[in-house]
């Protein structure tokens, strides 16, 4: 049997959204932390700059 049909992790949209879209007072999206002009940069970024923003930008922005 062959793994072709099987998909690809890696072909998976890189995103944190969780398709809660609202901006909160501070800018953020109350669903996945990111601001309005990283969302709207989202789909120009590439997986490595997307990668960076989701593993070191998004966490510190986690309400404490």
């Amino acid at each position: 049997m062959s793994n072709a049909s099987v998909p690809d992790a890696t072909a998976l949209p890189l995103t944190p959204c969780i398709g809660i879209c609202r901006l909160d007072r501070r800018g953020y999206c109350v669903g996945c932390l990111r601001t309005g002009e990283e969302i709207g940069r989202w789909r120009l970024m590439s997986d490595s700059e997307r990668l960076q923003v989701m593993r070191e930008v998004l966490p510190k922005r986690k309400p404490s």
